[in-house]
């Protein structure tokens, strides 16, 4: 954690990571979203784009959550209409995630709030399109990158 006064990047990213989770949450509420569900729908919402329809383990793979947790979101989905889970028809033990025509338009509305929101988030250092944080996005990939197992 280091101390008070030189927090620990870890610590920083943490936080932060918590304001923003917070923050999308209380945004999405009104759509009957969290931060998490808003994860898949929005992964789901872009992949249906490039006519890609796919099953819970690869969109964990796309998200970076465990498929485990993406298998109770897209249930959680599927109970409030915006969501589909048809069976593969190339792997009868997986389902595919599939956006009914309620999901694609709570996904564009739920984009729009959380874009929104980004340009909040980033206003202190140039915005969303600002030098800083493009060089921010960078380290944060670098640091994600290295972070990744083999």
């Amino acid at each position: 954690m280091g101390t008070p006064d030189k927090p620990t990047t870890g610590f920083l990213i943490w936080r932060l990571s918590t304001k923003w989770r917070a923050d999308v949450d209380r945004a999405l509420a009104p759509l009957g979203l969290t931060h998490a569900q808003f994860s898949v729908l929005a992964a789901l919402a872009g992949l249906s784009r490039q006519d890609r329809r796919p099953n819970q383990r690869e969109l964990a793979g796309f998200t970076g959550l465990e498929p485990l947790y993406v298998s109770r979101l897209a249930r959680a989905l599927e109970s409030a209409g915006l969501v589909e889970r048809p069976v593969d028809p190339a792997d009868p033990r997986a389902v595919r995630l599939v956006l009914t025509e309620r999901g694609r338009t709570t996904a564009a509305e739920a984009v729009a709030i959380v874009h929104e929101r980004h340009a909040a988030l980033t206003k202190a250092i140039g915005g969303a399109d600002g030098e800083r944080n493009r060089v921010l996005r960078e380290t944060l990939l670098t640091l994600l990158n290295e972070s990744d197992p083999a």
